[in-house]
């Protein structure tokens, strides 16, 4: 069986799409500083990706990336649709393809549900130039401006930035340093290994506990691809750095199917090693990591078997 990394080879997009879901208000503190502090998050925040899928399925814009639908409050009171949009691709799209996509998106929004819209963009391509953040349509008369804000993940690359970043307790500035190195250091494998045992030793260091540390290793690992060889040699250096912290973390990865333990499980066959695999499989639907058909695909399931455990845990 493969590992996760193996099977989800160069998926940013999904990585970031379970990332925005996992830590969204550290992904808005960390990017959108000042639409943070005006949500009331004692009002909690909700996923609308449903509403999103059925204005979206039609559109002529060019190929999807990462797009979420959020409900929030207003400190004001107001609820606010945050779409948020993710551009992770290598190569930046058409002069205006991007901008006219975030209009259409947003237009459709307003259009069918009646609700105030805000619309928010994140480019992580290392293109300079390239920063749409208004579609601007005029003629016979008819004039439309539409703007929004607007992130570059490689304006974070000068000194300051990076060291702010590194010196963040927000869990995204983590990804977001992952997201960065894994475009600038594509192709690269040795630079990007060691980049990552890096990026995977400051968490030990940063009073995380066991679940955030696996949590973490898991989505930078996602975003970081390496050769198998050199992920057995990672696997081998974080042991050592664990056991210098005694802090065996890593070990509920293999819980988790990313690695060794799993593969020994099934194919010794035992009931103990079914049971751990069930335990994992409930960890991931419980802590919402995973989709019920990547699960399927990771822990080589028919997908019917995963949405009845999901029913289980929910009964």
């Amino acid at each position: 069986m493969k590992r996760l990394q193996e099977k989800t080879h160069s998926d940013y997009d999904g990585a970031w799409k379970i990332a925005l879901e996992r830590y969204f208000k550290e992904f808005l503190e960390l990017l959108f500083p000042a639409i943070y502090d005006e949500v009331d998050w004692s009002k909690g925040h909700e996923f609308l990706d449903g509403e999103l899928e059925k204005i979206t399925v039609n559109a002529k814009t060019g190929r999807r990336y990462t797009d979420k639908l959020v409900k929030v409050y207003y400190q004001d009171g107001t609820e606010e649709w945050l779409l948020i949009h993710v551009e992770i691709q290598g190569s930046p799209e058409l002069k205006g393809v991007f901008a006219q996509r975030m209009f259409t998106y947003w237009s459709r929004l307003i259009d069918r549900y009646q609700v105030d819209v805000v619309s928010l963009a994140v480019l992580a391509d290392t293109n300079q130039s390239y920063r749409p953040n208004s579609f601007h349509f005029n003629r016979s008369g008819t004039e439309n401006i539409f703007t929004y804000p607007m992130v570059k993940l490689i304006d974070f690359e000068n000194e300051v930035s990076w060291a702010r970043l590194e010196a963040s307790n927000n869990v995204f500035a983590l990804l977001v340093m992952a997201q960065i190195k894994a475009k600038r250091l594509k192709g690269n494998s040795e630079d990007l290994f060691n980049f990552r045992l890096g990026l995977t030793r400051s968490l030990y260091h940063r009073g995380y506990s066991r679940e955030q540390v696996v949590e973490l290793f898991n989505f930078i690992g996602w975003m970081i691809q390496l050769p198998e060889s050199l992920e057995d040699r990672l696997f081998a250096a974080v042991k050592v750095v664990e056991e210098e912290l005694k802090m065996p973390y890593v070990n509920l990865i293999e819980q988790y199917g990313i690695k060794q333990g799993l593969e020994q499980g099934i194919e010794q066959g035992k009931r103990e090693a079914k049971e751990k695999q069930l335990k994992a499989i409930r960890q991931l639907i419980t802590q919402k990591l995973l989709t019920d058909e990547q699960i399927a695909e990771v822990f080589d399931l028919a997908i019917e078997e995963v949405a009845q455990l999901r029913l289980e845990i929910k009964s």
